[in-house]
């Protein structure tokens, strides 16, 4: 199946190799939309395309050994048990990867937040700053406030026929919550110093580009930044509009697209000087980032 970079809320199940046993269906479900869901009890690398709704994936049965990644980066570990939550804001298509660490079902619940009550949200919390806003990427974190919403839509979810009135409530504190205790502005946005100074991202991006043939590692540059791994991808993202995965593919790729253009040298010694284990997933990544394959893309040089 092709996967692209970005899908509606209503085709996003599709995408994750999983079994819905609840769908939100009808009126009730304007601001809000939600689906329970039973994945593969183990995977392979997926790879899964962004939508442009915030939303939030919260599993209440199993426990799961769950990695993910964006681009070419590392992967990133988590242990994600009944409680554990996702926050995804939209952005790039990422992958990822899981196994069932107990016998139970795995079980999840995803849940979608429309953008205009969103945005009306994030009007009520910040006014006039609404605009410069951004909500924050989070794995694996715990919230009992957003738990008992999260159980609220459960019980909509399985009920003959949904409340209205209750769902539109339930979309309302979800929003609000969200709007309320994850969105922020960003400090260079507030007229600010940057807590990510140029002279350290100059560095990093030096570095990176310097070390294409190396494999991208988070830990790695965020130490050359003095930060921690989580705080220096959101200031790298904030900075760049890109997360550091992500800047470190398109640096490989103008690379790529550079000798391609101006030297003869074969795209196998190309992929391999770039850093990938094989030509094919050097065919793979360009194409997915160009639209074109190496061959096809040299031709029209």
């Amino acid at each position: 199946m092709t996967i692209p970079d970005k899908t509606s809320t209503e085709a996003y199940l599709r995408y994750t190799k999983s079994r819905s046993l609840r769908a939100s269906r009808g009126k009730a479900w304007q601001d809000l939309k939600a689906w329970i869901h039973e994945p593969l009890r183990t995977t392979d690398a997926l790879a899964l395309p962004a939508v442009n709704e915030p939303h939030l994936a919260w599993t209440f049965s199993g426990e799961v050994e769950f990695q993910e990644r964006e681009g070419n980066g590392p992967w990133v570990t988590h242990r994600i048990r009944q409680g554990s939550f996702f926050l995804t804001t939209g952005g790039g298509p990422y992958e990822c990867r899981w196994k069932a660490l107990t016998p139970e079902p795995f079980l999840a619940m995803m849940v979608f937040v429309e953008l205009p009550l969103f945005n009306r949200a994030l009007e009520e919390v910040f006014g006039a700053d609404a605009p410069k806003v951004r909500l924050r990427d989070l794995s694996a974190f715990t919230d009992p406030d957003l738990n008992w919403m999260m159980e609220n839509v459960r019980g909509e979810l399985m009920a003959p026929r949904a409340s209205a009135l209750r769902v539109q409530g339930l979309a309302h504190l979800i929003a609000m919550h969200l709007a309320r205790h994850y969105a922020e502005i960003p400090r260079d946005a507030r007229g600010a110093s940057s807590s990510l100074p140029g002279y350290k991202l100059k560095q990093v991006t030096d570095w990176m580009e310097s070390h294409l043939d190396e494999p991208f590692d988070l830990a790695q540059t965020a130490a050359m930044a003095g930060l921690s791994k989580f705080h220096f991808h959101r200031l790298f993202k904030s900075a760049t509009g890109m997360s550091p995965g992500k800047y470190h593919v398109n640096a490989r790729m103008q690379e790529a697209r550079r000798r391609l253009r101006e030297t003869d040298q074969s795209i196998v010694a190309v992929a391999l000087d770039l850093g990938f284990s094989t030509p094919s997933h050097f065919a793979q990544v360009f194409r997915r980032e160009t639209g074109l394959s190496p061959s096809d893309y040299r031709r029209k040089r």
